[in-house]
């Protein structure tokens, strides 16, 4: 039992640095605000292989290495929980819908799968996307154009960023996973 518990931190830790790694490849940047990747992809495919408790740690361990690696934007330690440990760590509730998908595709019902790892990737970045939501009403509502309130602002700014990033993260992870169910079938 220790030995599986282990193995399954290990998992978490190096999909974690695998997101951090896609995390450095160029996104698609729509503004200075707004850019959109692929990096959710490793953390989504454990939550689909380990499950949500899993998943949240592997999205808690991305946030940790942004802190450790210098690449997050802190203005105070709340902001910095929020969108670093909170957002990162809420992309594991995709593992809901772990076991579902993988009964699904033992089954060889690969169209049903696909149905809840679209859901299960949508609900992962929705999660995120909120907390950063709630951060940008807080602490980023400053950058607001002129007349246009905090709420107004972050809902614009992270529901475009939520939607381009759960469109491709769903194309990516779903060509990944009908190519190599093993990704997520134990």
């Amino acid at each position: 039992m220790e030995k599986n518990r282990l193995l399954l931190l290990i998992e978490a830790a190096i999909f974690a640095a695998l997101a951090v790694i896609l995390d450095l490849l160029p996104s698609i940047q729509l503004s200075s605000a707004i850019s959109i990747s692929i990096a959710m992809v490793p953390v989504l495919i454990l939550s689909f292989r380990s499950g949500a408790k899993i998943g949240f740690i592997s999205g808690f361990l991305w946030g940790l290495l942004q802190i450790v690696l210098g690449d997050a934007y802190i203005l105070t330690p709340v902001q910095g929980f929020i969108d670093y440990f909170l957002a990162f760590s809420f992309i594991g509730l995709a593992g809901l819908f772990s076991k579902t998908i993988q009964n699904k595709l033992k089954d060889g019902k690969k169209s049903s799968a696909l149905v809840f790892i679209i859901f299960g990737v949508f609900i992962g970045a929705f999660a995120r996307y909120f907390w950063h939501f709630i951060s940008g009403v807080f602490f980023f509502g400053e950058y607001a154009p002129e007349g246009m309130s905090a709420v107004v602002y972050s809902l614009i700014v992270n529901g475009i960023t939520m939607i381009g990033a759960f469109v491709l993260c769903a194309v990516v992870t779903v060509i990944l996973i009908m190519a190599a169910p093993r990704l997520v079938v134990k």
